[in-house]
Formats: structure tokens, sequence, C-alpha cells
């Protein structure tokens, strides 16, 4: 019997090139064969010295005795790789269509590319052509970036090194060095170009003196997309690798950059994106990763001419890059749960009314006189130019920041709002973690029942001043918060003071004291235990169960690390991460970069499906229409609302916080009647003590805390088990007197 399955093709060329074939194929070899067919298969070369290395050990074996036996083997390996070649490069013939279209050929070159242990391209070919634009297409983690890359830095086999390549990264790498260099010091230095050039293109673009003179970091995603172009245009290279190029873009640029590379006349352009209509417009050719059955487990390149409408009716099975809908994919998005006081989707958890808002040190308020709200029925979409002020005011929504005029204002955002923002800066707190596997960083995020990485934000951190001011109140901790009469309070525990002579404060008067950050960060841990995340177990299964949620696949969630992932991969790890708390509002970032549109359409369906409210940053009408119903304009410092998000059903309701305890090894043994010496569940959970009486929730936590640290002095203390007894049902608790 066979269980390994070769390519086809590959193994009636290897029963071809063997010597009396009709003698040595049967039962008994049938498997050995296959086995090297699948070794020829993933050999990244052509080499005769590498396919004798790697298959002589196995066909010797298969090839009768005799006294030239191994120039037989070395002979019919030579003949394997000859019409393994020949195949391959008949393959190639048949589906290359660039002789169509002319033009300088620039490169014609063959390879192998993997990425870590993974090979993503076996013994494709590569024919680019001067003056042409390609679209390079294919799903999320193909390995279209590594391609790039290895472009970029020469790494291909057999790459001209006379070409000068420019690679227009997507920006999702965040460099805190680089974010700190001069805008115009940086255009000029990397471009070897006068300022009278550099100042042109950034005033084409709309750069203003502060931006030119100030940091890199200082500039929002589309600005820095925009520096990023610019030095492109300056360098005039042969090859201009663009990925996601449109990421952050307002419209304006977007048919800036399609004008640009329309002009183009010398230089090749290869495009990595997932706007299917800008590649619609500019693109001469599609390059399409794909995957055949005599092609065995890889992928190869498969060129075709024409734009992606053309490609689409030579492929229509790629027509998914047209159309924002799913498949196979889908995203599960958790109910947000119950929100103290909200009894319908209509009922506002936000408000804002003639509120400003101004940066420290400017004279002008950025954002002035807004009023809005917000409920969980809200789908809202924030529209406008690259630095209108659409961040800012997510930044307030958020709480990260505050309104400059808080007299003068009202400014309500709910006391248990659980957010899930998803940033662009949420890729640098994950990239911190770039040797562990998405499993581990999420355990790491949320192992102590909160957001570990929120908390240690700088929005969050405690600075010295409000240290100093904590100490000076002789401040040991916040216990617990209240609602009174309308005022929220928090319970103060002094230092040196018993519990009972606890006090609670009101939070104005703490915000008044400067304990901003400290009540945020205890605000933040409430919403946690609300959300169950003191109960949720952080383990391999129930986090990658939550992984395979969001399309993220055990091969990647598990096994991998977070550096082996594609863009998409991240976005989809940033916002299981995000949704691990079960949040009543969903704030999105551009949410179509670096998503292809299958994963478009499983995220538009879920938002669609999801009980929450959300809030998104996007250019891309296409999706936001799909999704929201309310439109914010803002431009000019005021927000404009056009549009009604319609009542929704009603999901964020209480709901038991239970998760499936993880059974150990040993305890599905017992359950299958197979193991005598099973721990099982070895200590139960508390319910009534000794003598009846319900156990209140304090004590349940306090019991729960005893049971993982094994105290059973303590576990028998809070049951009020009297010494010398045992208490029916908790017989492993014994009796008292064992020391």
């Amino acid at each position: 019997m066979v269980y390994l399955e070769p390519p086809p093709q590959l193994l009636q060329l290897l029963h071809e090139s063997l010597p009396n074939n009709s003698s040595i194929i049967n039962d008994e070899t049938a498997e050995v064969l296959a086995y090297i067919a699948t070794i020829a298969s993933s050999l990244a070369t052509y080499d005769t010295a590498d396919w004798v290395s790697a298959l002589e050990p196995y066909l010797s074996t298969l090839i009768p005795s005799s006294n030239d036996e191994s120039d037989q083997v070395t002979a019919t390996i030579e003949s394997f790789l000859s019409k393994t070649q020949a195949l391959n490069s008949h393959d190639d013939v048949s589906s290359d269509e660039e002789d169509a279209f002319g033009g300088e050929q620039i490169t014609d070159i063959r390879f192998s590319l993997a990425y870590g242990g993974k090979i993503l391209l076996h013994q494709t070919k590569l024919r680019l052509r001067r003056g042409h634009v390609y679209a390079l297409v294919g799903q999320n983690g193909v390995g279209k970036t590594t391609l790039m890359n290895a472009i970029n830095n020469g790494k291909l086999e057999g790459w001209p090194s006379n070409l000068r390549t420019e690679y227009v990264d997507s920006g999702s790498n965040v460099d805190p060095i680089h974010e700190a260099k001069n805008v115009f010091t940086h255009l000029l230095t990397d471009t070897g170009r006068g300022d009278e050039d550099c100042k042109a293109i950034l005033t084409e673009l709309k750069f203003t003196d502060v931006m030119m003179n100030g940091t890199i970091g200082e500039l929002s995603g589309g600005w820095q997309m925009k520096l990023r172009l610019a030095k492109a245009v300056l360098i005039d290279a042969d090859i201009l690798l663009l990925d996601e190029p449109t990421n952050h873009l307002d419209s304006k640029t977007v048919k800036w950059l399609e004008d640009y590379l329309m002009s183009l006349k010398e230089t090749t352009v290869l495009i990595v994106s997932h706007d299917t209509q800008f590649l619609e417009n500019v693109c001469s050719d599609v390059i399409h990763y794909e995957q055949r059955p005599q092609w065995g487990p890889h992928r190869k390149l498969v060129h075709y001419s024409g734009k992606m409408s053309s490609f689409v009716k030579k492929q229509p099975q790629a027509k998914h890059y047209f159309e924002l809908a799913t498949t196979d994919l889908k995203f599960i998005f958790p109910d947000p749960g119950r929100l103290e006081g909200i009894r319908t989707s209509t009922q506002r958890f936000l408000e804002m009314e003639h509120v400003n808002y101004r940066y420290p040190g400017m004279d002008k308020d950025t954002l002035s006189d807004i009023n809005l709200k917000m409920t969980l029925s809200s789908r809202v979409v924030l529209i406008g130019a690259n630095g209108a002020g659409k961040t800012t005011l997510v930044k307030m929504i958020v709480g990260d920041t505050q309104p400059s005029n808080p007299t003068e204002s009202r400014f309500f955002i709910h006391h248990n709002l659980r957010i899930a923002y998803v940033s662009q800066h949420a890729f640098y707190h994950v990239e911190q973690h770039i040797e562990d596997s998405p499993v581990s960083y999420i355990q790491w995020r949320f192992k102590d029942g909160f957001d570990k990485e929120k908390i240690e934000s700088e929005a969050y951190r405690i600075t010295p001043e409000e240290q100093q001011a904590i100490d000076d109140y002789n401040l040991e901790g916040i216990w617990s918060r209240r609602l009174r009469g309308g005022v929220l309070e928090y319970e103060i525990k002094k230092k040196n003071v018993r519990e009972k002579d606890n006090i609670y404060v009101s939070k104005d008067e703490l915000l008044s004291m400067g304990f901003k950050h400290l009540l945020r960060q205890t605000d933040e841990k409430i919403a946690s235990k609300e959300a169950g995340l003191d109960l949720r177990p952080v383990t391999t299964s129930e986090i990658q169960k939550h992984l395979d949620d969001f399309g993220l696949a055990q091969e990647f969630g598990t096994y991998g690390k977070i550096r082996g992932l594609s863009g998409g991969q991240k976005v989809k790890l940033v916002l299981a991460a995000a949704m691990w708390n079960c949040p009543h509002l969903l704030v999105l970032d551009e949410p179509t970069n670096y998503l292809d549109r299958e994963a478009l359409g499983a995220l538009s369906a879920a938002l669609n499906e999801w009980g929450g409210a959300v809030l998104m940053i996007s250019h891309n009408k296409e999706f936001y229409s799909s999704v929201c119903s309310e439109e914010w304009l803002v431009a000019d410092g005021k927000v404009t609302v056009v549009g009604d998000s319609s009542e929704r059903e009603m999901k964020a309701v209480a709901k038991k916080k239970t998760f499936e305890k993880e059974k150990a090894a040993d305890e599905i043994l017992d359950s299958k009647g197979g193991n005598t010496n099973s721990n099982g569940d070895k200590y139960k959970d508390a319910t009534t003590n000794f003598w009846g009486q319900t156990v209140s929730k304090k004590e349940v936590r306090q019991f729960d805390k005893a049971k993982k640290k094994g105290d059973i002095a303590l576990m028998r203390k809070i049951l009020q088990i009297p010494p010398g007894k045992v208490m029916p049902g908790h017989e492993d608790l014994g009796d008292g007197t064992a020391k």
C-alpha cells in the first residue's frame, strides 16, 4: 500500500528513467519509488550533484547489483533530472504570455524561494520587461512580501546585479530609529538629490513646512507612506517594488500615484496590493501564485498579460479578487456581554457635546464643537483627508486624551465600556514578541486576567509624578468601585490602615489628586473581570480555538513564530488579541490594509453579525459601505454626521462566565475507564459550606485561589469544616489532622 502521493507526472518520469523498469516496479518497491519522487519534487535546484546526493541512497537499493552499479544509479538520476527539467520548461512556455507585449527584457531567471523551513516557490520562472507594471497576486501568506524583499536584497538566484531597485514597504514594521529622523534631511540623504528637487516633490504631495522640519514619527500613517513614495520617485530606479502602496492614502493621493505609475516608460513596477481597483487602473500584467497537481505541493509564478479583469476571464476561480465575499473563511467574534445600565442596543454609551481638542503648545484647536453619540447599534466610518484629525478623534474616544474645554463641554463614556482598538501601532507591539508564537504572545498578554500590554502602554503607565502623589497619600491600592447617586466612587485602602476602615472617594476627587493613570488601570482591570478574563484559561488549546475563529490556523498560531507571519496574518493576530476581552466597541484603523479579498469578506460578514459597536477609519468605500450606514466626515476641525445607524438586535446581555476546563491526559483515560490512578478534578468547587450555608462570591474566589495553590488548610477554613471532621463531597480535604 502506497501512503505518499507525489506529483503523478514526476512519478511517471521516474518510472521511465529506471533501467529494466518492468522488473524494478512492483508492489514491494512502490512506496520507495513514491518517496524518491516526493523528495525530487522538493529539491530547490536542478544541480546534478544535489539530485545524486539526495536520491542515490534510495535508488541504489532498487537497482540490481553489478560492477557498474554506481554509474547506473547516476545515469538513472541524470535521466530523471533531464526529463523533470524538460517538463517544467514546457509548463513555463505554456503559461507565459509576455512576448505578446514587447519591451526590453531585463530579467529571465529560474529560482526557488523559502522562508524558514517552508518552500514558498519551487523552480519557478520570473521574466520582467522594461516599462511594464506587474500586479503580484496571491492569497495572504503565500510569500508576496518575502519575494519583494528577496528581489530588493538581490537574494534571488541569477538576479542581475546591474539593476537598481527601490522598495516601498507597507509600513507595518515600526523602527524607532527611523522614526526619529528629520523628514527633509532623510529625503536629502537617502536620495542624493538637491534641496530644490526634494522640496518640490514634498510640496506637490502637500507637505507643510512644519512637517518637513519635523520627525518621521510625528507623521500619520498616510503621510509616512507619501514620504516613502516621494523617495521612490526621486531615486528613479530600474525596478520599483510597491508593497501595499495605497495603505493610509486618501483618494487624491491614490489618483496622484496612479498618474505617476502610468507615466513611467523606462521603469518596471511590481505591485502587491489588496486594492483591486487600483491594480485594475495601473497594471499591464498579472503574476499569479498558482498551485497545480503536476507541480506537487509547491507553488509557481504564472504570468498573464493584460489587466486584472482580463486575468479573471482567463482564471474564473480568481473572481474573488473583485468580490467582497468569502467562501470557506469565516471570522467569529465573541459576544460583547452585558454593559451595566444599558438595556437596549440604542441606549447611548458615549456622548460628546461641544467638545474641543487642542494639542499642547498649539494656538489653534485641531477639533472644535464636536457633537457625537454612540450606541451598541452604531456602525460608523470616519472619513477625511490625511491629517484632518480622524486619529485625534479616535484617541479621545478610546480615552487616550481628554477634551481641552472640560468645563464648557459634556463628554460621557460608560465607565465599564470595553474597547478594542486595532491601530496601526498594534503591529509595533506584536513585533516586540517576534520570536514567540501567536499563542505565546496572547498568553503573555492576558495571563494575569487583564490586558498587560494595554496596562503597560504610555496611556496607562503611571508617571513618576503620579507615583510620588500616590506615595504622599499613603495609598496602598484601590480595592473596588461603586456607582452611588450617579457618582463613581472608589474604595481606597491606605497603608497601615485596617481593611474595615477603607473609605470611598469620588472619581473627580482622585483625578484632582493626580491619580489619572491609576484610575485608568483600575477601570481596565474591573472591565476585564466583568468580561470573565479572571476565569478564562490561557491554555494553548483555548487560545488556538480563539485564533481559529479569526482564520489563523494551528500551523501558524501554535507552531509558527510571529516573525514568519505575513501582513495579513498579523492583522488576524492583532484582531484576535483585541477581541479576547469581549469588547463592546471595536475601533479599526484602516482594517483593509494587508487583508486579501476573502479575508475582507469574512471580516465584513463577522462585523455585521456581531453585537457590539463599530468605529472604523477607512478609505475603502466598498468595504466600509458593506458595514457602516453612518459616516462622520472630518474636515476643517469639524465633524459632520451623515446617515444613521439602524437599531440592531441586543446581544450585549448577561451570560454566565464559564469556560470549559481542559482535561488532563489521565482524566481523559479515566473517562474511558482506562486509568485507575487518576487525580481527576482533585478538589471540587465550593458551593455550600460544612453547615449547608451558601458560600458567598468572595469566598468562592478565595476558595478557587486556594485550590490552585493546593492550600488545604485555607479551603477547610472557607468551608468552615471543624477539626477532625470530613466534609461529604470534599473527602480529599481530609480531617484536618494531617501535618
